[in-house]
């Protein structure tokens, strides 16, 4: 056996690019173990901010995309209350109507690659109200891989081809997955068949952050977004897809838009779930945790709204390619939770959009709001126009306050949402994680079929890794449940791992 090649001199750990060792890389500093972060993370910005720079131009992630303009229209109800119990949000009130644009991708893969792969998608949503534009990120399945944001470069990284083979492989996922337990809820949904959904009109879109509603009071409840479309949810098993990627990997893209092209308008019901804004210790797990299903029996669909497609639009690259999407771009009534996940994404989102578009991107008229707007930010590369600058104000004046005709500070619409934390300060992990309890359910909930097709396709790609990571996942499908392991592990001629940790 050759000798291994000695190792470089301060290359024995993890440490930031100033040679600062990193103790905790699964972990981002907070307030406590549910949050907020803390902005003082600076191996945390390090590490999201160089990710955010990746790629130029093409997106790091959902790089292959489609989209189509249209309209929110809200039923101002959530159930038996009025939405305004729920929310002050102008989005909401009865009788608006609000423009949308609406972009659809597959998360992993290039901007020229099938659509048919296994891979989940994306599914953004800008609403242009008359309050600013408001941003709704997510993706067709209710839950994700992990739930702290420090390890969202290590997820893509594992999932993107080998840096010096530059092919993808599932050794590289799996090998990653198997030492991140809280995968094993979206595991389970991405190697069922509802991993390759069979058209965007036919899939689902779901927030998957847990987010804060404020009403009039100031009260806040938390909130999952949730979209169903009207054709209802139509999935492709392995085989289907393989066939159809043969003949058309562009699948997708052209469905959507020659459905709108003959006035078969794509339409989907948005809900909400709610529930008190509080720690839930009556739960095994954290409403917070973006790893977890907020049960519908016990937190049940409102329906707020419906969403409708019904233009294409005229230039893929000024609309599609340079739409761009952040978390934090929310509307008064609409409110950040602590969930960590979701604060990481607010950073990390519009940091992206300055580097991949420009610092100017707002300007742009897909991103631009269509309510009047007025700032004092000046500058950057490709500026062409002056926010605000009909405003009938000071041009000389760019800053406030100011005794001049500047812009002014507007009142609030209602008192702000009360919030309290309190906390030691660390990178602390959640205390319910939970990771198994979840899979199992949805396993026991799939029919036979998709239960079939959901080993079939696991057994297919661990087989091509190592034994010991074939192990470690078979022993996470195991504690989500004994059947599912079993037949993971007989499928991969491994011994069946136990059930207990």
């Amino acid at each position: 056996m050759a000798d291994k090649p000695p190792s470089r001199p301060g290359t024995v750990g993890l440490t930031t690019r100033q040679g600062h060792p990193v103790y905790d890389n699964q972990n981002t500093r907070s307030v406590g173990a549910r949050g907020p972060l803390v902005l003082e993370d600076y191996p945390f910005l390090e590490k999201i901010t160089h990710f955010d720079r990746e790629r130029i131009p093409e997106r790091v992630v959902h790089a292959r995309g489609a989209g189509a303009h249209g309209w929110f229209i809200p039923t101002g109800r959530a159930g038996d209350l009025a939405m305004e119990e729920y929310s002050r949000a102008r989005v909401f009130r009865k009788g608006t109507r609000t423009p949308v644009f609406v972009r659809f991708s597959t998360v992993i893969h290039g901007a020229h690659s099938p659509e048919t792969l296994r891979d989940p998608r994306g599914f953004a949503i800008k609403f242009y109200t008359e309050a600013g534009n408001w941003d709704l990120v997510g993706n067709n399945l209710k839950v994700f891989f992990i739930r702290d944001p420090i390890k969202f470069p290590d997820l893509i990284h594992a999932f993107k081809p080998d840096p010096v083979t530059n092919v993808q492989h599932p050794g590289r996922i799996f090998d990653f997955l198997s030492l991140t337990p809280e995968s094993t809820h979206m595991v389970t949904w991405l190697f069922s068949p509802w991993g390759i959904p069979a058209s965007y009109r036919e899939m689902q879109g779901s927030g998957v952050n847990t987010y804060k509603l404020v009403n009039g009071a100031g009260q806040t409840v938390l909130c999952k977004f949730h979209f169903q479309p009207k054709l209802g949810v139509r999935n492709l098993r392995q085989e289907e897809a393989s066939a159809l990627q043969a003949t058309n990997w562009n699948h997708a893209t052209q469905d959507l838009y020659q459905a709108i092209e003959r006035a078969d308008y794509p339409e989907w019901d948005m809900f909400i779930q709610v529930m008190s804004d509080d720690d839930h210790p009556e739960l095994d797990w954290d409403p917070l945790d973006a790893t977890k299903l907020w049960p519908e029996e016990d937190f049940p669909l409102l329906h707020v709204g419906h969403v409708v497609l019904d233009r294409n639009p005229s230039d893929y690259f000024n609309e599609v390619e340079q739409a761009a999407f952040g978390t934090g771009v929310l509307v008064d009534g609409i409110d950040f939770s602590d969930d960590k996940l979701l604060l990481g994404r607010t950073f990390a989102y519009s940091d992206t959009q300055r580097y991949r578009v420009g610092p100017n991107y707002l300007q742009l008229p897909i991103n631009a709001p269509r309510c009047p707007y007025a700032t004092n930010q000046r500058g950057g590369q490709m500026s062409y126009a002056v926010d605000g600058a009909d405003q009938g104000t000071d041009p000389h004046v760019n800053y406030e306050p100011s005794n001049r005709h500047g812009l002014r500070q507007q009142e609030r619409q209602g008192p702000p949402p009360r919030i309290f934390v309190e906390g030691q300060v660390g990178r602390i992990p959640i205390e319910r994680p939970c990771n198994f309890r979840q899979p199992g359910e949805r396993w026991r909930l799939f029919s036979d079929a998709e239960r079939d097709e959901l080993v079939s396709n696991l057994v297919s790609a661990l087989a091509r890794c190592d034994a010991v990571v074939q192990e470690k996942m078979a022993g996470h499908f195991a504690r989500a449940d004994p059947d599912y392991g079993r037949r993971v592990a007989q499928g991969l001629g491994i011994s069946v791992p136990p059930a207990s940790p």
